[in-house]
């Protein structure tokens, strides 16, 4: 069966930095929902189209294919005492909300003089990178996934 909207791929995939860093991967394979659905990023989503088990993919993904541009206003500065001590230290992440509401995961990046630099930046925004994955398996989807818009696990 040839990968096409509405298919459940199985893939096995590493998402590396230009520089050769995996940032990512898993040998035991991950299922998506194809079809416009944002389980997976839409240019991979692309390269899926047409292919069948056993093939290979590789991806260049520019950041505003992936993670987007690094967004300086996305950083900010907060007094320490509006957090838990004992759980603040460089790398903890908390969730917030953007002027707009919706929820986003913040990151310490450094903690000095009191203060707290949080970043809600995904740690690859800005950066190209490149995926790479094997096609495990594809099938077509359920009506139950279809509804829910998401890949169930993978049944052979």
């Amino acid at each position: 069966m040839k990968i096409d909207k509405n298919t459940v791929v199985s893939l096995s995939y590493e998402l590396k930095n230009i520089d050769g860093t995996v940032l990512d991967s898993s040998t035991d394979p991950v299922n998506y929902l194809l079809g416009g659905y944002d389980n997976i990023f839409p240019k991979v989503e692309q390269a899926l189209m047409g292919k069948n088990k056993g093939d290979l993919v590789s991806v260049d993904l520019q950041p505003e294919d992936a993670f987007g541009d690094y967004d300086e206003a996305l950083l900010q500065i907060e007094p320490a005492s509006v957090f838990p001590a004992d759980a603040l230290k460089v790398g903890v992440q908390f969730e917030g909300e953007d002027s707009a509401g919706d929820i986003i995961l913040y990151t310490v990046t450094d903690i000095a003089d009191g203060k707290v630099v949080l970043d809600g930046n995904h740690p690859a925004a800005g950066e190209r990178l490149i995926y790479s994955g094997k096609i495990m398996g594809v099938r077509a989807a359920s009506k139950e996934e279809l509804t829910i818009e998401h890949a169930l696990r993978y049944r052979h």
